[in-house]
Parts: structure tokens; C-alpha cells; sequence
């Protein structure tokens, strides 16, 4: 039945079906560190999506903006004199000097994703008795809703922007006593007013962001804070987050202004995500290496309790390689059937996770996502793991002298 098989095949899968409870055991721990590394796997980088979605919902991955305003300190009296103490000159809200030129260039750059000019400001909200400060954010929806999802977030109302609409936050709503169809007055310092409709309430899951983000059309905004034209930052998002202050110093570089990236705004944050990620990577290696441990133990024992059988193959003509081989072969089977039970397992744990674990409106704690490549590199880092864990006992056993081996 097996005689189209390599002999070194045949020895060892005859070796590992005599030794039925070893087998059996061995696989169970393989599966077992298999199930561990994918089901953490899952939950630590659906943790960190999630995370990482929350935290960064509201915001850009990049922020272009013009560069600070810097008062020049003037010589005073004599040439080579002493200068003159010039304190540091207060911020006013700027344009980004050619815009309409800059965005397309941005959009060149390798690793960008979306770009879109934004024009913010601060403002006061005025409804009745009511006076909230608010932070204005003039935008192009088409672009920046694939920055902030804000038709996803929408809680009332649409998304949709007129030059007469508004968007605001369900805590803004809250604080002002409106709801959809209302009308808000906003002022600015520097003397702009104009009532709008709330045509929309959206709530981006953050107290504060609810509270204070409004946001309008690009040509609104630019009249209530009085930047006719203009825009005061350009939002980016990147194809790969990691790379965001990369992409950043590479649009500082081409258009000369300063591009902050995400990463360098949220050192802190970074930094968390970072540790998380090593934390993961140290965890399957700590697991990886207790399976390979578990693996090369019972094989040593297989080594030694197969001795008579390696000196009869030896005496029957097989090679050193041969007789190594057969027993590499059983460390590769076990771990690569002890991966494919271990994701089967994990699978099941992760729906499992998934059905117990919910917010209180009934929707999962957080998304698992259960990537197939997982379940590869799994399969590949544990045939590996197995078939290094066998190294030693194969070279053990090639080692042994038939004579000695079959007297034993």
C-alpha cells in the first residue's frame, strides 16, 4: 500500500503509528503551542487594530502644516552690538502659501493614500443661553470622509454638506439643546459669524472629540475664519501606518513645509504599540521553543527505544542519511499535523472569545480577524520547529553501531 513511498517515509510513519501514545501526546502538545501562538496572535493584533482604529479615528496619520511664525532679533546701536531681546511672537491662523500646487505633489509620493485640504480654526457655538468653544474644521467630504469615516459615525441626520450645513458631535448637541434641523450661530475672534443647520450628529467614541469638533464646508469654514481661498493644514493618510513618519519626512523634504506625522504627535502611544508588539513576538518564540523542547524529548526517547530497530535497518543496508532522515521526517509530520489541529483549535477558541465577549449594545468587544496566512506561517514555523527539534536525536541515531544497536 505504501511501496510508492521513500523508505525513509515508510520507516518513520511505521515508527510513529507503533508508538501510538507518544505520537498521540506529542501532537496534543504541538497543537496545544500551535493553538496558543495563533489565538494570541489573533487577540493581541485585534487588540492593537483596535486600539490603534480608536485612537487614530479622528485624526491623520499626517498634518502638513506652515511652518511657525519666528520673531527675528534686530541689532542693537553698533554693528556687532549687542541684539535686541525679542520675545517669541503669538500664532496667528495661516494659509498654507499655494495649496491647490502642494496637494497633487503630496499625492505623488510614494506610500500616501489620501490627501485633503482642511482649513481649522477655533470658534464659539451660540445657541440660546448656551456658549460652547468648538474647533471649526472646514473640509472637501469626498476626501476627508476616507480620512475620518464621519459617514459611518453619523448617529442622526446624514453626512451630507451644504454651504449652510453643520456636523457636531453628540456631546456638543447635548451641551447646546439641538438636535437635527436646528440652527447653531457660530463666531470666531478674528469677527466671523454665521448661522448654520445641523444636518447631522456623529459620535467618533471619544468624549472630547464629540465635544469640540464641528465640522463644515471647505468654502464655509474659509469665510467664518476669514481665510478667503486658503487652507490652514493638509490631512494625509499612508498605506501602512509604521511607515507615517517616513512618509512625512519625505513630504517635509519636497515641499518644504512641516509634515508631523502621527507617530511623532503620539510618542508615548508609539512607543505602547511598539512594546505590544515585541511583547507578541516574544510570547511565540517562548511557546515556539517549548514545543520544539517537547518535540526533541520525545523523539530522544523514541531514539532509545528504537535502537534495535535502527541497527537492523543499519544492518540491512541503510545509510547513516537514511536512518537521519527517518527520524527528521517524524519531527516534520508531527509538527505540520500538530499546527493544522492547533489552528483548528484556535478557531474554535476564537469563536468562542467572539460569542462570550461583547459590549453592552450586544456588538463584539473588538473584531477578530482570523487571517489564513496565520494558520501558513503557523504550519511553516512548526514543521520547521519540528524538524530542528529531531536534529539531535537523527544524528544520535545515525551515530548508532548496528552490532551494538541490535545486542542492546
Amino acid at each position: 500500500m505504501k511501496s510508492w513511498m521513500p523508505f525513509e517515509w515508510i520507516a518513520a510513519t511505521r515508527f510513529l503509528a507503533e508508538g501510538r501514545m507518544q505520537t498521540t501526546f506529542i501532537l496534543i502538545g504541538c497543537a496545544i503551542g500551535v493553538a496558543v501562538i495563533v489565538f494570541l496572535s489573533a487577540v493581541l493584533t485585534g487588540m492593537q487594530q483596535n486600539i490603534i482604529r480608536r485612537s487614530l479615528l479622528s485624526q491623520a496619520h499626517i498634518v502638513i502644516q506652515p511652518a511657525e511664525e519666528v520673531a527675528r532679533p534686530q541689532p542693537r546701536g553698533t554693528p556687532g552690538g549687542e541684539l535686541a531681546i525679542v520675545q517669541k511672537r503669538a500664532q496667528r491662523l495661516l494659509s498654507i502659501d499655494q495649496w491647490q500646487r502642494i496637494v497633487p505633489e503630496v499625492r505623488d509620493i510614494p506610500g500616501v493614500s489620501v490627501v485633503s485640504p482642511v482649513v481649522s480654526g477655533p470658534a464659539f457655538a451660540i445657541r440660546g443661553d448656551a456658549n460652547k468653544s468648538v474647533s471649526v474644521a472646514g473640509i472637501e467630504p469626498d476626501d476627508y470622509n476616507r480620512i475620518v469615516p464621519l459617514p459611518d459615525k453619523m448617529v442622526a441626520g446624514t453626512w451630507r454638506l451644504a454651504s449652510t450645513d453643520v456636523l457636531v458631535g453628540t456631546e456638543l448637541a447635548k451641551d447646546l439643546g439641538a438636535g437635527v434641523g436646528d440652527k447653531v450661530r457660530f463666531a470666531t475672534p478674528g469677527g466671523g459669524d454665521v448661522t448654520l443647520t445641523i444636518t447631522g450628529i456623529f459620535d467618533l467614541g471619544s468624549r472630547g472629540v464629540n465635544e469640540r469638533n464641528v465640522y463644515v464646508l471647505l468654502r464655509t469654514g474659509q469665510d467664518l475664519l476669514n481665510l478667503p481661498g486658503g487652507a490652514s493644514t493638509i490631512n494625509v493618510t499612508v498605506d501602512d501606518i509604521w511607515q507615517a513618519e517616513v512618509v512625512a519626512q519625505a513630504i517635509s523634504a519636497k515641499v518644504g513645509l512641516e509634515a508631523d506625522s502621527w507617530i511623532r504627535t503620539n510618542q508615548q502611544f508609539f512607543i505602547a504599540l511598539n512594546a505590544q508588539t515585541i511583547s507578541n513576538i516574544v510570547l511565540r518564540i517562548s511557546v515556539g521553543i517549548s514545543v520544539a523542547l517537547g518535540i526533541a524529548s520525545v523523539l530522544v526517547v523514541s531514539v532509545v527505544q528504537k535502537s534495535r530497530e535502527i541497527g537492523i535497518l543499519r544492518a540491512m543496508g541503510a545509510s547513516r542519511r537514511q536512518v537521519m532522515n527517518v527520524f527528521l521526517i517524524q519531527g516534520g509530520i508531527v509538527g505540520l499535523v500538530g499546527s493544522f489541529l492547533g489552528s483548528g483549535i484556535a478557531a474554535g477558541a476564537l469563536q468562542l472569545w467572539q460569542a462570550m465577549l461583547k459590549n453592552p449594545d450586544g456588538t463584539p468587544l473588538f473584531l477578530l480577524e482570523f487571517d489564513p496566512m496565520l494558520v501558513l506561517w503557523a504550519a511553516a514555523i512548526a514543521t520547521l520547529t519540528g524538524l530542528a527539534a529531531a536534529v539531535t536525536p537523527a544524528r544520535r541515531a545515525a551515530k548508532l553501531d548496528p552490532v551494538v544497536a541490535i545486542r542492546a
